[in-house]
């Protein structure tokens, strides 16, 4: 019985697949924009981190996080736990990036490996919980996804990585892990019952605010642009018009 659970797989598991493939050819497409055209990418790179970080920071606050507590009201803890566990992991990573230049950049891109493998588990906890959610949560991640490229070629050639080297690792590290993030979890989140499932959509409500409002807004306005907030505010607009055009 349990064996034919992972065998017929549900509505749920095509969409987070499709997202995840998109986020792999996503990533991919900013690691060759940068590789190719370096100075136009870059300089795009703000517009699509403000407007990543617009849906990411609506979605769990007028969706996910309230449904996670309609699920189990202790959920908050859990997005407490899941906003702590990416803090930490980032003082963590920047603690051994101040080592030399080539652990820099291996530190750098295994800290990026880790979130986007992160990345995949949060695709299957938000499908798995409704299908707006996981649009919503994965269009944010999808959109960021090309920054994630971008920042993990460029992270591995200040590492002193050779560009076709930094090229091909950055896709393995930061574009492969999101979909074997995604299929390695499914299995296990589609057996959960409501109640842990809205612990698990509570701890993922966590991440994706450290991802939106502690790490891509911050890192855009080192870098900010003329109407590079519009993006932001585009980005909130969208995940609000998602929602309440559901609802209504």
């Amino acid at each position: 019985m349990g064996g034919s659970r992972i065998v017929a797989f549900s509505g749920a598991f095509y969409w987070i697949a499709a997202f995840a493939a998109v986020a792999a050819v996503v990533n991919g497409a900013g690691i060759v924009a940068i590789f190719r055209y370096r100075e136009r990418a870059e300089r795009s790179l703000p517009y699509f981190m403000c407007f990543a970080a617009g849906v990411l920071i609506s979605t769990p606050l007028v969706l996910a996080l309230p449904n996670a507590v309609g699920k189990n009201p202790d959920a908050g803890f859990f997005a407490l736990g899941g906003f702590l566990f990416m803090f930490f992991s980032n003082k963590v990573i920047k603690y051994y990036t101040k080592e030399e230049t080539l652990a820099f950049g291996v530190t750098a891109a295994e800290g990026i490996g880790i979130h986007s493998l992160v990345d995949g588990v949060v695709y299957t906890v938000t499908f798995s919980v409704s299908l707006l959610t996981g649009v919503l949560a994965g269009t944010g991640l999808v959109v960021h996804e090309f920054a994630e490229g971008v920042i993990t070629y460029l992270v591995l050639l200040e590492g002193d990585v050779p560009e076709r080297k930094a090229a091909a690792s950055a896709f393995v590290i930061a574009a492969l892990t999101t979909p074997v993030g995604a299929f390695a979890a499914y299995p296990v989140v589609s057996r959960l019952g409501p109640s842990h499932l809205g612990l698990v959509l509570g701890f993922v409500s966590g991440v994706l605010l450290y991802v939106s409002a502690a790490h891509l807004l911050p890192e855009a306005q080192k870098h900010e642009k003329a109407h590079s907030m519009v993006a932001f505010v585009a980005g909130v607009a969208l995940a609000l018009f998602v929602v309440f055009s559901r609802t209504a």
